[in-house]
């Protein structure tokens, strides 16, 4: 009876927050009109600031397509996808040796799909990578699952946890394996400028020597930086999920990393964490932390602080601000990051890399200074719908899971919870949205005040009284101020209505693509 009782609010609930949706988005599409929107046509001539982006390559270095400087996830992919497309590719990396990071383990399944599409899916093979088949939510004792809407897909398609360093060689490995990918360490220094055109990179390699590489495009891929632990031996209450326990005051996240271990990511909000060396961290983890840790991995988590491996490494969020610059283009988590509670980083990656292979592969010449600087602009539009989904939930649900000393920011994260447990609609299309299988930023809109809605709905019963309505009230507001600034961050023109962008049009002048490699 009481969920039947519930499902009415729900339905009105999310009939509501899609009709707010399109009102709310109808009202920023009209202003930007008032204003004078820009006439949309197809656009082949470049821009004039771009005129600079080819010029002549230093002599000895002709042969080089693309630099790219960081050999990550989103580094080793684009190497190995331009290069299989014929692109002469030079990557220098810092560190070739394996990376021992916390974060970077999580595939969604959205982001395994892209994999294929590149032809790197068995780089998640040999490394005893784990099938993710959706997560499990746990507050207050009670727990829901909330499975992948994989039905439609190849029984492969699930999410992958692994380490990330395994991943990363596996990645290098196919690269390097490819005659024109060039994969070099060296510390690069300095990108080489000439009248505001990018034309290659200083590097300092293994052994000390200072030299130069130019090529006509260079990207550049640098990796982001919870407290982190493994814990060995240890069986999740449900197999092949990722868990995520909404504990006070933030969430707390384990997915398997390998066919033994597992990995724990808690998130320690404010500047300041307590110290690793003088046993801070250690007291925090067992005193605040461990009491909300469920109990059947509750001896494993505790184990795994006596052990002493304790990692951390600081969370970042950064808006894709588009600065096309001549001759470079900004990749992974150089360009945009975003909270990794909801493991989007190597998705957006990968989908980033699809993206501008397809802009890529109909140019025979990247010397062509009006199609590169043309498709460099291209790019920033083209990406924005999906990534800024990932983005915009990610920040919006670690909000919305944090705990609050506000009673109303309380019944959101108290809503969230029971509308995901309602399963059917209620669930599938948020775990769609998280797991990248359906990135659609209207969707996003219409669940995350459809949840708020749903809370209000929750308060009117049995009976509403003057302070249920308060609250009511100030839930709404909240939850608009949770997620109206990430998507004014993000572009509202960008990612709902990207084909009112000028460039999302841009076409090449030139349609002759290098051969790709067999």
């Amino acid at each position: 009876m009481a969920v039947a009782a519930g499902v009415g609010p729900q339905l009105f609930g999310i009939a509501a927050a899609t009709v707010l949706a399109v009102v709310f988005l109808a009202t920023v599409l009209g202003r930007r009109r008032r204003r004078g929107a820009p006439v949309v046509k197809r656009k082949t001539a470049p821009e004039a600031d771009c005129a600079a982006a080819g010029g002549d390559v230093a002599a000895g270095d002709a042969g080089t397509d693309v630099i790219i400087v960081g050999a990550g996830v989103a580094g080793s992919a684009l190497a190995y996808t331009l290069g299989k497309d014929g692109r002469r590719v030079h990557v220098i990396e810092r560190d070739l040796t394996e990376p021992d990071r916390i974060v970077g383990e999580l595939l969604q399944p959205g982001g395994y799909l892209k994999l294929i599409e590149l032809g790197l899916q068995d780089c998640v093979e040999e490394i005893d990578a784990q099938r993710v088949l959706g997560y499990a939510l746990f507050k207050d004792g009670k727990n829901t699952k909330l499975s992948y809407p994989l039905e439609k897909f190849h029984s492969d398609v699930a999410g992958r946890s692994f380490h990330n360093g395994r991943f990363i060689q596996r990645m290098r490995q196919k690269a390097a394996s490819l005659p024109n990918v060039q994969l070099e360490q060296g510390t690069v220094t300095s990108l080489l400028e000439e009248n505001g055109t990018v034309k290659g990179v200083q590097y300092k390699t293994k052994s000390g020597e200072e030299l130069k590489a130019y090529a006509p495009l260079t990207i550049v891929d640098v990796p982001s930086c919870f407290v982190g632990l493994v814990l060995e031996n240890c069986q999740l209450p449900h197999p092949n999920h990722g868990h995520v326990i909404l504990a006070n005051p933030s969430p707390i996240l384990f997915y398997p990393i390998s066919s033994t271990e597992v990995r724990c990511l808690v998130d320690v909000p404010g500047q300041k964490v307590p110290s690793i060396a003088s046993g801070e961290m250690a007291n925090y983890l067992k005193t605040v932390v461990a009491p909300q840790i469920p109990p059947e991995i509750y001896d494993s988590f505790v184990a795994a602080i006596d052990k002493g491996s304790i990692r951390t490494m600081p969370n970042r969020s950064m808006p894709a601000a588009p600065h096309p610059t001549p001759g470079a283009l900004l990749m992974g988590d150089a360009f945009n990051m975003r909270h990794p509670l909801t493991g989007g980083g190597m998705t957006v990656a990968l989908s980033d890399i699809v993206v501008l292979r397809n802009l890529l592969k109909p140019l025979r010449n990247l010397h062509d200074a009006s199609s590169l600087c043309s498709y460099l602009e291209s790019f920033y539009t083209l990406r924005k719908p999906v990534a800024s989904t990932i983005n915009t939930l990610a920040g919006a649900l670690y909000k919305v899971f944090s705990a609050s000393p506000d009673q109303a920011r309380n019944e959101m994260r108290q809503a969230c919870f029971d509308y995901l447990s309602l399963g059917g609609v209620f669930s599938n299309g948020p775990i769609a949205l998280l797991s990248g299988l359906n990135p659609r930023p209207l969707s996003l809109v219409a669940h995350f005040f459809a949840v708020a809605i749903y809370g209000v709905g929750r308060l009117m019963l049995p009976l509403p009284s003057p302070k249920r309505m308060w609250i009511g009230a100030r839930l709404i507001s909240g939850a608009c101020g949770i997620i109206l600034p990430i998507i004014k961050a993000e572009g509202v023109r960008q990612m709902f209505f990207p084909v009112t962008v000028p460039a999302y049009y841009r076409a090449p002048k030139d349609k002759t693509a290098p051969a790709p490699l067999a």
